[in-house]
């Protein structure tokens, strides 16, 4: 009986490590599309960081704003309609629905100060729909996610019709409730 050598051994070490592999791959759905590079990786995320930022970053630098004077250096857009502006939007936020950004967006915003939109929450596009359309007008801008929906969660405040500033408790499943960092 011939034993195989070793390099022939090897490769049937590999073939059959590959093969579990492939099988073990496509019987799992997270792996049945293997993980890009970590170069891709890094590249794609690094890109997905100058497309968005999150809710907790915005109301960070919103409050390091209003109590150390920090530059806030972005505008925040909220892009929904009127009566969904006046039921609750975040404090210092700008109003300017997205069918109204061809004709309004040069006149009520700088050019040269990012943007930063948001609408409803994770199911909605409209904070999206509202960042093409400034892109497309020569504006730098970044999506809020979470939009509104999350603000709120997180227990940050919120302004009404009436002026006034409402508060609600964060939902733990969403926010931190011993600290004003997530840790992220």
């Amino acid at each position: 009986m011939n034993q195989p050598g070793p390099a022939t051994a090897a490769a049937t070490a590999t073939a059959t490590a590959t093969a579990t592999a492939t099988a073990s791959a496509s019987a799992n759905p997270v792996l049945r599309v293997p993980p890009a590079s970590p170069a891709a990786a890094a590249a794609y995320f690094a890109a997905s960081l100058a497309f968005h930022a999150d809710v907790s970053d915005v109301a960070a630098a919103f409050k390091a704003h209003r109590e150390q004077g920090a530059e806030l250096g972005f505008q925040l857009i909220d892009s929904r309609s009127t009566p969904s502006w006046d039921q609750a939007h975040v404090p210092g936020a700008i109003h300017l629905p997205t069918a109204l950004i061809p004709e309004q967006a040069e006149r009520l915003l700088d050019k040269n100060i990012p943007v930063v939109t948001y609408c409803w929450g994770p199911g909605c596009n409209g904070g999206t729909r509202s960042a093409l359309a400034l892109a497309e007008l020569g504006f730098q801008v970044k999506e809020m996610l979470g939009g509104i929906e999350y603000w709120i969660r997180e227990g940050f405040e919120v302004e009404t019709w009436q002026g006034n500033q409402q508060r609600a408790e964060a939902d733990p499943l969403t926010a931190p409730t011993d600290s004003d960092d997530c840790g992220c």
